[in-house]
Formats: structure tokens, sequence, C-alpha cells
């Protein structure tokens, strides 16, 4: 069964977004301005940046835009090629193709057959 891993939201004023969910609810934000992104961190990691608390999720914030305008729940699958293929095999279509995110992994964003987004991530580590 593949898991939900990340969650995205997207903003239009970033330093406002940021402010908001870190005085809110007390997130570790830090910006990736050379990604366009912002990572979330809602629970503690550990040094090598892995959750210490099961079930907890970590997150992330981009700029909004046509096709990612609302927030995105992000599942981890084996293998990311395969599951776009069951994506378009089950009635979904895909916004954006396969992208490598540095050594971490590839993500892609696909609609399902209610018109969500969903991001599918596959990492490059295995283990």
């Amino acid at each position: 069964m593949d898991k939900v891993v990340h969650f995205e939201i997207p903003f239009e004023d970033k330093e406002k977004a940021m402010t908001f969910y870190k005085e809110v609810f007390g997130w570790e934000l830090m910006d990736m301005p050379e990604m366009n992104y912002v990572i979330a961190h809602t629970s503690e990691t550990d040094e090598f940046n892995m959750l210490k608390e099961a079930g907890s999720i970590n997150g992330g914030m981009f700029k909004r835009s046509e096709q990612l305008k609302n927030p995105v729940i992000v599942i981890n699958v084996d293998n990311i090629d395969e599951s776009v293929e069951k994506i378009k095999g089950n009635g979904g279509n895909v916004l954006r193709e396969k992208v490598q995110v540095g050594d971490m992994g590839f993500i892609a964003y696909a609609k399902d057959t209610e018109g969500n987004v969903i991001g599918i991530w596959e990492n490059l580590k295995k283990g």
C-alpha cells in the first residue's frame, strides 16, 4: 500500500505564508530560493533529517500556478513510471512529467478522476 509522505501548500505571498504557518502552527520553515520552494518541518527530525515521530509527515510550499493552485498530497511509490501508467490507465492524467529532485528522488504531478492534483514520489535511495 502506497503511503502519503509529504504535502505541499501553494502561496501567492511567500513571506506572508511563511509567517502564518510559523506563527499559527509553530512549523520550522526553510526557504530554498534556488528551488523556488520552502521546506516545512511539522515534526522534529534527527541529524539525518528523518522524522522522529512515527506517522508524522513534513511538507513544503511553492508559488501557486495555474495547474497547482490547491494543496497537494504526495504519495510515495516504488516505481514512478509504473504508477504514472496506472494513473493514465485508470482515468487520471499527468500534469507534470517525472523530474529528479536533487539526489533525493523523482516527483510527478497528476490529476485523479475527480480533478484533484496529487504528487507521486519515488525515492532514489531504496532502503
